[in-house]
Parts: C-alpha cells; structure tokens; sequence
C-alpha cells in the first residue's frame, strides 16, 4: 500500500498529533515525519480526537463574534467536519467591513426615504431589474435556509444581494426607494446569521424597532415574475435556436416569430406543419415535412 492510500485509510493528515502520526506508522524518525506532511499528508479537519481545533475565542477577540459566525457557517453546513483558514475568516472579516462601509455611504440618501410594497410592484425599468435581482436572491436564501437547513448557500445569496446593490446608482426617488427595500432585505438576510453588526446599522438607518423583532421578508412574487422568457425551439426534435417571448405567450404567435426569424424561418417556410407541441414558457417543437 501506498503511504499516500495509508495516511487516507487510516484518517491521517499533516494536522495530526505527531505522536499519534508515530504510533501508526511505526516510524520515530521526525525528518521522514516532517517530509510525509509537507508532501503527501491531505488538509486536516477540525476534530477533537486529532487535538487539532481551534478556539473562537481567539478570533472572536480579533475579529469581533460575527465575523466568525459568519466564517463557520459559510464555510461548510453546520453537520461538516471543515478545515479551518486565516484567509477564510479574513475573507468573512472583509465581507462585513464592505457591508459596513457601503450602508453607511447610503445613509443620507435613505435614511428618511419611506416606501410601501404595493407601490413598488408597479416600478419599471432598472428599478424593476433590481427588485427583480433583490427578491430572487430572498427566494433562494428563504428556500435554503428553510427548505434545505444549508446556511452555506444562504449566505451566498445575501453576499450576490451585496454585489447587486453596490453597483446600483440611484437616479430618482423611485430608485432610492428600491435600494432602502434591498439594503433592508440585506440586513434581515443576515441578521441570524451576523446580528451585532445588523442590529447597529438597522438602527442608523434609523428603525427605532429591533431588527431582531422584525419578521423574516416576504418575496414579492411580482418582482420575480419575468415579461419575458427564452424558450427553445425545435424542428422536427432537433433544437434549432432560442426566442424571446412574452410569458404565456399564445402557440399562433410564436409561430408567427418563428416563420419571420431569418435563422428559424428556413426551417419552416414552404413547408407543411404537421404538429406543434408547446410547452409554455420552455419549448416549442414543429413537426413539418
């Protein structure tokens, strides 16, 4: 057996005790030790048994209790074993320095803006794309945390939320308003996971309720629903090219957009349709011959 297939078998990595490295591989020389760790021995995960965990107390001491909250349950699901990182949880410390900093850059410009659901339904154009990039993100950040338990990915989706609304550039009050629903939706997101620093700045966006007595948003299901969708079409079961349609959009029509598209059209024009089977919103198959 290779020491490499070894070490695997018997659980064994360069993060083990060395004595315990020693006792199984029935060696007492430390330079052939210190070779098989640096060369072949894998990553260690955090266990007891290994004597190899880290305590939080010292990174919560230098980085403050939310970041390493945040680190933990980021970096693996709450069941796994994972390997712990000073650039993992540096990379978590930065994350809530730009959540930090980019709230606190907005607070002005939010601060007294006032806005209602139902009004926001009605938004169009780059303030409707950014509701649609803020509830999908809730959507899927609700599904995994309450569906599938996996805070991993939910964080994921709060940190795609941060991403989105930095890059948006407020133009009008419409949009003001969107962004103070995004940047609320933001904070409860994440609230569980990191309340210290979501409890303070919730209070400088000047919320005089705890965030912590907030209820967990609601996805609008209108922000999420799209005017159009892309939907394969297929002659005779072979995909052909995409279209642009309106959601629901009636068979006659896309037909019609079909037989006038320069690349689709050739394949139909002149030609007898025999069936069509249309599944709405995600495909379009025409017989003809």
């Amino acid at each position: 057996m290779k020491i490499k297939e070894f070490l695997k078998e018997n659980n064994l990595s360069k993060g083990d005790n060395v004595s315990f490295l020693l006792k199984k591989l029935n060696i007492d020389d430390e330079n052939i030790l210190k070779r098989i760790e640096d060369n072949i021995g894998e990553s260690a995960k955090m266990s007891k048994s290994k004597g190899n965990t880290v305590d939080p107390e010292d990174a919560v001491k230098e980085f403050g209790a939310d970041t390493v909250r945040l680190y933990i349950l980021f970096t693996a699901p709450p069941e796994n074993d994972f390997e712990w990182s000073e650039d993992g949880i540096r990379g978590a410390f930065r994350f809530l320095n730009r959540l930090w900093d980019f709230v606190t850059s907005k607070i002005n410009d939010l601060k007294d803006v006032n806005y209602t659901s139902e009004e926001l339904k009605d938004v169009r154009g780059r303030a409707k794309e950014l509701r649609y990039k803020i509830h999908s993100c809730l959507d899927r950040y609700l599904k995994d945390i309450e569906k599938h338990y996996q805070f991993n990915t939910a964080i994921a989706s709060a940190m795609i939320l941060l991403n989105e609304l930095e890059e948006f550039d407020p133009r009008d009050e419409i949009d003001k308003k969107v962004l103070k629903e995004g940047v609320e939706i933001l904070l409860l997101m994440l609230s569980p996971i990191t309340p210290h620093i979501c409890e303070e700045l919730w209070k400088l966006l000047g919320k005089e309720n705890y965030i912590s007595e907030e209820k967990m948003p609601e996805v609008c299901e209108e922000a999420i629903a799209l005017d159009e969708v892309e939907i394969g079409v297929q002659i005779n079961g072979k995909l052909r090219g995409r279209l642009k349609v309106k959601t629901d959009e009636k068979e006659e029509n896309i037909i019609s957009m079909i037989k006038s598209d320069p690349k689709l059209g050739k394949y139909v024009n002149g030609k007898s349709i025999r069936k069509i089977v249309y599944i709405k919103n995600k495909l379009v198959n025409v017989v003809v011959s």
